[in-house]
């Protein structure tokens, strides 16, 4: 199994793109601006979407996904996430307002997109591949996920804040291989990133303490112009000096 970083930033810019990651050539974690890089020809074999939650940077182009490939393919994708996320995607997104609603059309007996419910510590197997939601702690419904081939995971913590149901998810995972951590902030934000229910360095240190195996840890989600500032912070302190930021095009195999 091959897991592609499409986009990991916090913002937009030149060379920034946010959430979104391939898995193999046909499964999508988050649908933020990173997906566009992809060609017309990657964007068809798209079959399973997940979301972490809706915040604008996660969801951004799966609208424009949807109407790319609609007449490109016939088979339907199928999008998991809790029944809280797929309640806000009908009613704020695919509303005919914002834009149309793909469960609906070309007809509703064949509709170019599917919802599949899948709340805190569901899986779906795909394949050899297993997906399985995780706790998150964020302003809006929200879940991680962690990607499983059997050999080896990756845990994505979505956008969190401290959470211990998390962490005893994740000391449970006996081939834990990869982490990848949102940190937003800097530690001079602390009090705006407590509010909004992200990380920054400090809070980072605190939470990686919770975790009992030792996996590569990346960080995510990164705002735009504190980004180096961020992993200075994070690199300077010796609890989390071993963290490396992700990048875009990264691929990890599992």
């Amino acid at each position: 199994m091959q897991i592609k970083i499409l986009g990991c930033s916090g913002g937009i810019g030149v060379g920034m793109l946010t959430t979104t990651m391939l898995v193999d050539e046909d499964i999508l974690i988050d649908v933020g601006s990173g997906v566009g890089d992809l060609s017309l020809e990657a964007l068809q074999k798209i079959d399973h979407v997940f979301i972490t939650h809706t915040h604008m940077d996660h969801i951004a182009f799966l609208p424009l996904l949807l109407d790319t490939v609609m007449g490109l393919r016939t088979k339907a994708i199928t999008l998991h996430a809790s029944a809280q996320v797929i309640k806000i995607l009908k009613k704020h997104i695919f509303n005919w307002l914002i834009w149309p609603n793909f469960n609906l059309i070309p007809n509703p007996e064949n509709p170019l997109l599917i919802y599949k419910e899948m709340n805190v510590g569901g899986t779906v197997h795909l394949n050899e591949r297993v997906i399985t939601a995780l706790h998150a702690n964020h302003t809006v419904p929200a879940v991680g996920y962690q990607i499983n081939s059997g050999e080896a995971s990756l845990v994505f913590t979505g956008d969190t804040a401290g959470c211990k149901e998390f962490w005893g998810e994740v000391n449970q995972i006996n081939n834990l291989k990869y982490l990848i951590i949102e940190t937003a902030f800097s530690n001079a934000e602390a009090a705006l990133a407590l509010e909004s229910k992200h990380l920054c360095p400090a809070t980072l240190a605190k939470e990686l303490a919770y975790l009992n195996s030792q996996p590569a840890v990346y960080i995510t989600h990164l705002k735009p112009g504190e980004d180096l500032k961020i992993m200075e912070e994070i690199t300077k302190n010796p609890k989390t000096s071993h963290c490396v930021a992700l990048h875009n095009q990264q691929i990890f195999t599992l």
